[in-house]
Protein backbone atom coordinates (compact mmCIF):
# COMPACT_ATOMS: atom_id res chain seq x y z
CA UNK A 1 0.00 0.00 0.00
CA UNK A 2 1.58 3.40 -1.39
CA UNK A 3 0.91 6.45 1.45
CA UNK A 4 1.44 10.22 0.30
CA UNK A 5 1.67 12.05 3.66
CA UNK A 6 1.72 15.91 3.76
CA UNK A 7 4.44 16.49 6.18
CA UNK A 8 2.75 17.63 9.75
CA UNK A 9 2.68 17.45 13.47
CA UNK A 10 0.54 15.48 16.16
CA UNK A 11 -1.95 13.25 14.57
CA UNK A 12 -1.92 12.67 10.93
CA UNK A 13 2.02 11.80 11.80
CA UNK A 14 0.94 9.08 14.18
CA UNK A 15 -1.86 7.71 11.56
CA UNK A 16 0.78 7.05 9.10
CA UNK A 17 3.20 5.97 12.15
CA UNK A 18 0.86 3.10 12.56
CA UNK A 19 0.46 2.29 8.80
CA UNK A 20 3.71 2.22 8.01
CA UNK A 21 4.40 0.09 11.16
CA UNK A 22 2.18 -3.01 9.30
CA UNK A 23 3.61 -3.06 6.30
CA UNK A 24 2.54 0.59 3.94
CA UNK A 25 5.34 2.15 1.65
CA UNK A 26 4.52 5.77 3.62
CA UNK A 27 6.38 8.72 1.43
CA UNK A 28 6.08 11.70 3.18
CA UNK A 29 6.38 15.20 1.31
CA UNK A 30 8.42 17.42 3.25
CA UNK A 31 9.19 21.24 3.09
CA UNK A 32 12.66 22.41 1.07
CA UNK A 33 13.38 25.35 3.96
CA UNK A 34 12.61 25.15 7.54
CA UNK A 35 9.33 23.05 8.68
CA UNK A 36 7.93 25.35 11.46
CA UNK A 37 6.02 22.55 12.65
CA UNK A 38 6.53 23.05 16.45
CA UNK A 39 8.57 20.80 18.26
CA UNK A 40 12.76 21.14 17.15
CA UNK A 41 13.45 16.98 17.40
CA UNK A 42 15.84 15.43 15.37
CA UNK A 43 14.86 12.37 13.19
CA UNK A 44 16.26 10.08 15.55
CA UNK A 45 13.95 11.36 18.35
CA UNK A 46 10.60 11.70 16.19
CA UNK A 47 8.72 8.31 16.94
CA UNK A 48 5.51 9.13 15.13
CA UNK A 49 7.46 9.60 12.22
CA UNK A 50 9.69 6.22 12.01
CA UNK A 51 9.36 4.22 9.25
CA UNK A 52 8.62 6.43 6.20
CA UNK A 53 10.67 7.51 3.29
CA UNK A 54 10.90 11.45 2.74
CA UNK A 55 10.82 13.81 -0.38
CA UNK A 56 11.41 17.74 -0.41
CA UNK A 57 9.28 19.90 -2.53
CA UNK A 58 8.32 23.21 -2.63
CA UNK A 59 4.59 23.17 -2.87
CA UNK A 60 4.39 26.84 -3.85
CA UNK A 61 5.97 26.38 -7.14
CA UNK A 62 4.14 24.59 -10.01
CA UNK A 63 6.38 21.58 -10.68
CA UNK A 64 6.17 20.98 -6.93
CA UNK A 65 2.63 20.82 -6.87
CA UNK A 66 2.89 18.64 -10.17
CA UNK A 67 5.88 16.14 -8.61
CA UNK A 68 3.36 15.55 -5.60
CA UNK A 69 0.35 15.08 -8.22
CA UNK A 70 2.67 12.18 -9.95
CA UNK A 71 3.12 10.63 -6.73
CA UNK A 72 -0.43 10.91 -5.74
CA UNK A 73 -1.22 8.90 -9.63
CA UNK A 74 0.28 5.94 -8.34
CA UNK A 75 -0.72 6.32 -4.70
CA UNK A 76 -3.73 4.33 -3.09
CA UNK A 77 -3.84 6.74 0.06
CA UNK A 78 -3.04 10.71 0.98
CA UNK A 79 -3.01 11.88 4.52
CA UNK A 80 -2.77 15.34 5.04
CA UNK A 81 -3.46 17.68 7.95
CA UNK A 82 -4.17 21.21 7.28
CA UNK A 83 -6.73 23.31 7.91
CA UNK A 84 -9.71 23.19 5.36
CA UNK A 85 -8.79 24.56 1.98
CA UNK A 86 -5.34 24.78 2.05
CA UNK A 87 -4.56 21.67 0.08
CA UNK A 88 -7.04 23.24 -2.64
CA UNK A 89 -5.48 26.13 -2.77
CA UNK A 90 -2.09 24.30 -3.44
CA UNK A 91 -4.26 22.42 -6.29
CA UNK A 92 -4.03 19.42 -4.50
CA UNK A 93 -7.53 19.08 -3.24
CA UNK A 94 -9.58 16.01 -3.13
CA UNK A 95 -10.96 17.29 -6.80
CA UNK A 96 -7.56 17.41 -8.61
CA UNK A 97 -5.99 13.95 -6.77
CA UNK A 98 -9.30 12.30 -8.09
CA UNK A 99 -9.35 13.65 -11.87
CA UNK A 100 -6.24 11.80 -11.86
CA UNK A 101 -6.56 8.47 -9.46
CA UNK A 102 -10.29 7.85 -9.09
CA UNK A 103 -9.54 5.16 -6.70
CA UNK A 104 -7.39 7.72 -4.06
CA UNK A 105 -8.42 7.32 -0.25
CA UNK A 106 -8.19 11.08 0.80
CA UNK A 107 -7.61 11.58 4.82
CA UNK A 108 -7.86 14.53 6.29
CA UNK A 109 -7.08 15.09 9.64
CA UNK A 110 -8.38 18.42 11.62
CA UNK A 111 -9.76 19.39 14.91
CA UNK A 112 -13.16 20.86 14.28
CA UNK A 113 -13.64 19.20 10.71
CA UNK A 114 -13.88 20.66 7.17
CA UNK A 115 -17.26 22.55 7.75
CA UNK A 116 -18.93 24.29 10.70
CA UNK A 117 -18.35 27.79 11.99
CA UNK A 118 -15.01 26.59 14.08
CA UNK A 119 -13.70 24.53 10.82
CA UNK A 120 -10.95 27.57 9.92
CA UNK A 121 -10.31 27.98 13.58
CA UNK A 122 -6.25 27.07 15.05
CA UNK A 123 -7.03 25.13 18.15
CA UNK A 124 -4.87 21.62 19.87
CA UNK A 125 -5.79 19.37 21.58
CA UNK A 126 -6.83 20.38 24.79
CA UNK A 127 -9.86 22.89 22.82
CA UNK A 128 -10.83 19.85 20.78
CA UNK A 129 -11.77 17.85 23.81
CA UNK A 130 -13.12 20.68 25.80
CA UNK A 131 -16.03 21.11 23.26
CA UNK A 132 -16.50 17.00 23.67
CA UNK A 133 -17.54 17.30 27.49
CA UNK A 134 -14.39 14.56 27.90
CA UNK A 135 -11.76 17.65 29.47
CA UNK A 136 -14.56 18.21 31.88
CA UNK A 137 -15.10 14.96 33.11
CA UNK A 138 -11.32 14.54 34.24
CA UNK A 139 -9.53 16.58 36.88
CA UNK A 140 -10.05 16.55 40.42
CA UNK A 141 -12.90 17.27 42.04
CA UNK A 142 -12.27 20.55 43.60
CA UNK A 143 -9.89 21.79 40.86
CA UNK A 144 -9.37 22.57 37.26
CA UNK A 145 -10.45 19.88 34.26
CA UNK A 146 -7.37 18.63 33.77
CA UNK A 147 -5.84 17.16 30.21
CA UNK A 148 -4.98 13.66 29.96
CA UNK A 149 -1.82 14.55 27.85
CA UNK A 150 -2.74 15.00 23.88
CA UNK A 151 -3.49 11.57 24.06
CA UNK A 152 -7.16 11.70 23.86
CA UNK A 153 -7.62 14.68 20.64
CA UNK A 154 -4.56 14.23 18.97
CA UNK A 155 -3.88 10.35 19.20
CA UNK A 156 -7.06 8.52 20.21
CA UNK A 157 -9.57 10.92 18.56
CA UNK A 158 -7.57 12.34 15.76
CA UNK A 159 -4.94 9.48 14.69
CA UNK A 160 -6.31 6.16 15.43
CA UNK A 161 -9.86 7.03 14.03
CA UNK A 162 -8.24 8.45 10.68
CA UNK A 163 -6.85 5.37 10.07
CA UNK A 164 -9.63 3.30 11.08
CA UNK A 165 -11.25 5.57 8.50
CA UNK A 166 -8.48 5.04 5.68
CA UNK A 167 -8.90 1.32 6.38
CA UNK A 168 -12.75 1.13 6.20
CA UNK A 169 -12.36 3.09 2.91
CA UNK A 170 -9.69 1.02 1.15
CA UNK A 171 -12.10 -2.21 2.38
CA UNK A 172 -15.34 -0.85 0.38
CA UNK A 173 -12.99 0.37 -2.31
CA UNK A 174 -12.48 -3.57 -3.10
CA UNK A 175 -16.30 -3.26 -4.33
CA UNK A 176 -16.75 -0.04 -5.86
CA UNK A 177 -13.49 0.79 -7.17
CA UNK A 178 -13.69 4.33 -5.90
CA UNK A 179 -11.63 6.32 -3.33
CA UNK A 180 -13.53 8.59 -1.19
CA UNK A 181 -12.48 12.02 1.18
CA UNK A 182 -12.35 10.76 5.20
CA UNK A 183 -13.21 13.92 7.29
CA UNK A 184 -11.58 12.93 10.33
CA UNK A 185 -11.62 15.33 13.19
CA UNK A 186 -10.76 15.29 16.76
CA UNK A 187 -13.78 16.62 18.41
CA UNK A 188 -15.61 13.78 16.37
CA UNK A 189 -13.17 10.85 17.40
CA UNK A 190 -12.90 12.61 20.96
CA UNK A 191 -16.47 12.49 21.35
CA UNK A 192 -17.04 8.65 19.94
CA UNK A 193 -14.37 7.95 22.69
CA UNK A 194 -16.55 8.80 25.41
CA UNK A 195 -19.59 7.11 24.12
CA UNK A 196 -19.95 4.86 26.77
CA UNK A 197 -19.87 8.11 29.07
CA UNK A 198 -22.61 9.82 27.68
CA UNK A 199 -24.86 6.21 27.92
CA UNK A 200 -24.17 6.09 31.37
CA UNK A 201 -25.00 10.38 31.74
CA UNK A 202 -27.98 9.21 30.16
CA UNK A 203 -28.96 6.60 32.42
CA UNK A 204 -28.80 8.66 35.12
CA UNK A 205 -25.65 6.89 36.40
CA UNK A 206 -22.88 10.14 35.83
CA UNK A 207 -24.43 12.57 37.48
CA UNK A 208 -21.79 13.94 40.30
CA UNK A 209 -19.24 16.85 39.74
CA UNK A 210 -15.88 15.98 38.54
CA UNK A 211 -14.19 13.57 40.68
CA UNK A 212 -16.89 12.08 42.48
CA UNK A 213 -18.22 9.17 39.99
CA UNK A 214 -17.08 5.84 39.57
CA UNK A 215 -14.42 5.99 36.94
CA UNK A 216 -13.08 9.50 37.45
CA UNK A 217 -11.53 9.04 40.78
CA UNK A 218 -14.91 9.54 43.02
CA UNK A 219 -14.62 5.58 43.82
CA UNK A 220 -12.32 4.57 46.50
CA UNK A 221 -11.76 1.14 45.00
CA UNK A 222 -10.21 2.63 41.36
CA UNK A 223 -7.58 5.17 41.55
CA UNK A 224 -4.23 5.64 42.68
CA UNK A 225 -2.76 5.64 46.05
CA UNK A 226 0.77 6.43 47.35
CA UNK A 227 3.14 4.61 48.74
CA UNK A 228 5.79 4.38 51.52
CA UNK A 229 8.73 5.73 48.92
CA UNK A 230 6.81 8.54 47.68
CA UNK A 231 5.64 5.94 44.59
CA UNK A 232 2.39 5.66 43.48
CA UNK A 233 0.32 2.20 42.56
CA UNK A 234 -2.97 1.75 40.87
CA UNK A 235 -6.48 -0.23 41.72
CA UNK A 236 -9.49 -0.91 39.96
CA UNK A 237 -11.30 -3.84 41.18
CA UNK A 238 -14.42 -3.10 40.37
CA UNK A 239 -16.18 -5.84 40.65
CA UNK A 240 -17.17 -7.51 43.97
CA UNK A 241 -15.51 -10.86 44.03
CA UNK A 242 -11.99 -8.80 42.76
CA UNK A 243 -12.72 -5.82 46.27
CA UNK A 244 -12.82 -8.76 48.26
CA UNK A 245 -9.62 -10.04 46.97
CA UNK A 246 -7.80 -6.60 47.71
CA UNK A 247 -9.99 -5.85 50.36
CA UNK A 248 -8.15 -8.99 52.10
CA UNK A 249 -4.60 -8.10 51.08
CA UNK A 250 -5.27 -4.80 52.33
CA UNK A 251 -6.89 -5.80 56.06
CA UNK A 252 -9.90 -4.09 54.87
CA UNK A 253 -12.94 -4.30 57.36
CA UNK A 254 -15.17 -6.34 56.18
CA UNK A 255 -18.46 -3.58 56.15
CA UNK A 256 -16.07 -2.00 53.13
CA UNK A 257 -16.24 -5.54 50.93
CA UNK A 258 -20.55 -5.66 51.86
CA UNK A 259 -21.01 -1.91 50.81
CA UNK A 260 -18.46 -1.85 48.19
CA UNK A 261 -20.91 0.65 46.42
CA UNK A 262 -22.72 2.49 49.12
CA UNK A 263 -21.17 5.86 48.35
CA UNK A 264 -21.79 7.35 52.12
CA UNK A 265 -18.58 4.80 53.06
CA UNK A 266 -16.18 5.72 50.60
CA UNK A 267 -14.62 8.60 52.40
CA UNK A 268 -14.10 6.57 54.83
CA UNK A 269 -12.81 3.37 52.77
CA UNK A 270 -10.39 6.04 50.68
CA UNK A 271 -8.92 7.12 53.47
CA UNK A 272 -8.74 3.25 55.21
CA UNK A 273 -6.78 2.36 51.44
CA UNK A 274 -4.71 5.30 51.52
CA UNK A 275 -3.39 4.72 55.06
CA UNK A 276 -2.64 0.89 54.33
CA UNK A 277 -0.85 1.50 51.20
CA UNK A 278 1.27 3.80 52.84
CA UNK A 279 2.75 1.53 55.41
CA UNK A 280 4.48 -0.37 52.07
CA UNK A 281 6.83 0.49 49.04
CA UNK A 282 5.77 0.03 45.84
CA UNK A 283 8.12 -2.57 45.05
CA UNK A 284 6.52 -4.76 48.49
CA UNK A 285 3.51 -4.10 47.22
CA UNK A 286 4.08 -5.19 43.57
CA UNK A 287 5.60 -8.49 45.23
CA UNK A 288 2.03 -8.89 47.70
CA UNK A 289 -0.53 -8.18 44.69
CA UNK A 290 0.95 -7.76 40.70
CA UNK A 291 -0.21 -10.71 38.94
CA UNK A 292 -2.94 -11.25 41.37
CA UNK A 293 -7.27 -10.48 40.25
CA UNK A 294 -6.91 -7.73 42.76
CA UNK A 295 -6.68 -5.62 39.74
CA UNK A 296 -3.48 -3.52 41.05
CA UNK A 297 -0.95 -2.53 38.97
CA UNK A 298 2.35 -0.03 39.42
CA UNK A 299 2.13 3.62 38.06
CA UNK A 300 5.54 3.23 36.00
CA UNK A 301 7.19 5.84 34.57
CA UNK A 302 8.38 6.18 30.83
CA UNK A 303 11.54 5.34 31.99
CA UNK A 304 10.72 2.46 34.16
CA UNK A 305 7.81 1.11 31.50
CA UNK A 306 9.72 -0.77 28.95
CA UNK A 307 11.91 -2.76 31.42
CA UNK A 308 9.06 -4.15 33.21
CA UNK A 309 8.94 -7.85 33.26
CA UNK A 310 5.82 -8.23 31.36
CA UNK A 311 7.10 -5.69 28.66
CA UNK A 312 10.19 -7.37 28.48
CA UNK A 313 8.30 -10.71 27.91
CA UNK A 314 6.57 -9.52 25.18
CA UNK A 315 8.82 -7.32 23.40
CA UNK A 316 6.41 -4.43 23.71
CA UNK A 317 9.23 -1.97 23.20
CA UNK A 318 12.17 -1.92 20.78
CA UNK A 319 15.26 0.43 20.16
CA UNK A 320 15.27 2.06 17.04
CA UNK A 321 18.53 3.99 16.20
CA UNK A 322 19.74 3.93 20.03
CA UNK A 323 15.86 5.16 21.19
CA UNK A 324 13.71 3.36 23.04
CA UNK A 325 10.12 3.01 21.73
CA UNK A 326 6.96 1.26 21.33
CA UNK A 327 6.60 -1.68 19.05
CA UNK A 328 4.04 -1.60 16.21
CA UNK A 329 0.71 -2.65 17.94
CA UNK A 330 -1.40 -4.80 17.19
CA UNK A 331 0.46 -8.06 17.09
CA UNK A 332 -0.50 -10.47 14.17
CA UNK A 333 -0.02 -14.59 14.35
CA UNK A 334 0.78 -14.65 10.57
CA UNK A 335 2.28 -11.31 8.99
CA UNK A 336 3.93 -9.85 11.90
CA UNK A 337 5.22 -6.63 12.01
CA UNK A 338 8.56 -5.65 10.70
CA UNK A 339 10.97 -3.65 13.21
CA UNK A 340 10.15 -0.08 12.66
CA UNK A 341 12.89 2.02 10.68
CA UNK A 342 13.77 5.52 12.13
CA UNK A 343 12.58 8.96 11.26
CA UNK A 344 13.87 9.85 7.73
CA UNK A 345 16.09 13.46 7.21
CA UNK A 346 13.78 15.33 5.34
CA UNK A 347 14.84 15.17 1.75
CA UNK A 348 16.78 11.74 2.03
CA UNK A 349 15.06 9.73 -0.18
CA UNK A 350 13.63 13.04 -3.03
CA UNK A 351 15.76 11.12 -5.98
CA UNK A 352 14.74 7.43 -5.51
CA UNK A 353 11.36 8.59 -5.25
CA UNK A 354 10.96 10.48 -8.15
CA UNK A 355 13.08 8.16 -10.23
CA UNK A 356 9.89 5.57 -8.87
CA UNK A 357 7.50 8.13 -9.74
CA UNK A 358 8.73 8.47 -13.48
CA UNK A 359 11.16 11.24 -13.45
CA UNK A 360 15.01 11.03 -15.31
CA UNK A 361 17.58 12.52 -13.64
CA UNK A 362 18.01 15.53 -15.93
CA UNK A 363 14.40 16.28 -14.65
CA UNK A 364 15.82 15.94 -10.80
CA UNK A 365 18.56 18.01 -12.06
CA UNK A 366 16.34 20.70 -13.34
CA UNK A 367 14.03 20.41 -10.21
CA UNK A 368 16.95 20.83 -8.25
CA UNK A 369 18.48 24.43 -9.92
CA UNK A 370 14.90 25.98 -9.80
CA UNK A 371 14.77 25.45 -5.34
CA UNK A 372 11.82 23.01 -6.08
CA UNK A 373 13.75 20.04 -5.10
CA UNK A 374 15.57 19.86 -1.85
Amino acid sequence: MRVVEMAGIGPAPMACMLLADLGADVVRVDRTGPSGLGLAMSPQHDVNARGRRSVALDLKQPAGRDAVLRLVAKADVLVEGFRPGVMEKLGLGPEACAALNPGLVYGRMTGFGQQGPLSAAAGHDINYIALTGVLDAIGPAHGAPLAPLNLTGDYGGGALYLAFGVMAALYERQRSGLGQVVDAAMVDGAASLASFFFGLQAAGSWTEPRGQNLLDGGAPFYGCYETADGRWVAIGPLEPKFFALLAEALGLEERFVKRQYDRSLWPEMQEAIAATFKQRTRDQWCSRLEGTDACFAPVLSFEEAPAHAHATQRSAFVNVAGVVQPAPAPRFGRTPAADPRPAPQPGQDSQAVLLEAGYSEADLLALRQAGVLA
